[in-house]
């Protein structure tokens, strides 16, 4: 079976240029490329998680909010810091999960993101053909 070999995507947004900003300042991602002469952002190999909650779940802010996205990041406590530097209110999870920590915070928009460290088996920083850094 042919499968995916990454995720991006679009949304709506009544800020674009400020939004896609916020998200290159703050937690490094970069914008569309301004040519398709320059490369589109290379993700950093590791696990991914997407599925599916049931309609009523509270893991999102808002109830009309059907999608949320997860960033993987190194350090949480690190980005936690500096994002709350920037004055950005991010809620860490008091509970360490056996897949890893995770904290939740929103966009200038309302959004909701989640940042998580991976741990257990997704904590792998070593991948085949890729460094680690």
């Amino acid at each position: 079976m042919e499968r995916v070999t990454g995720i991006g995507g679009f949304f709506r947004s009544r800020d674009p240029e400020g939004l896609t900003r916020w998200y290159e300042t703050h937690l490094g991602i970069p914008g569309p490329p301004e040519s398709y002469d320059e490369r589109s952002w290379d993700q950093e190999p590791g696990p991914t998680v997407f599925t599916a909650f049931p309609a009523d779940s509270e893991h999102f802010r808002r109830p009309e909010q059907r999608w949320a996205i997860n960033f993987r990041v190194r350090d949480l406590d690190a980005m936690v810091a500096q994002l709350r530097d920037a004055g950005i209110d991010v809620e860490v999870h008091g509970e360490t999960y056996p897949n890893g920590r995770f904290a939740d915070l929103a966009d200038p928009e309302g959004n909701p993101v989640q940042l998580w460290e991976p741990a257990g088996a997704d904590a792998v920083t070593e991948h085949p053909g890729h460094s680690g850094e």
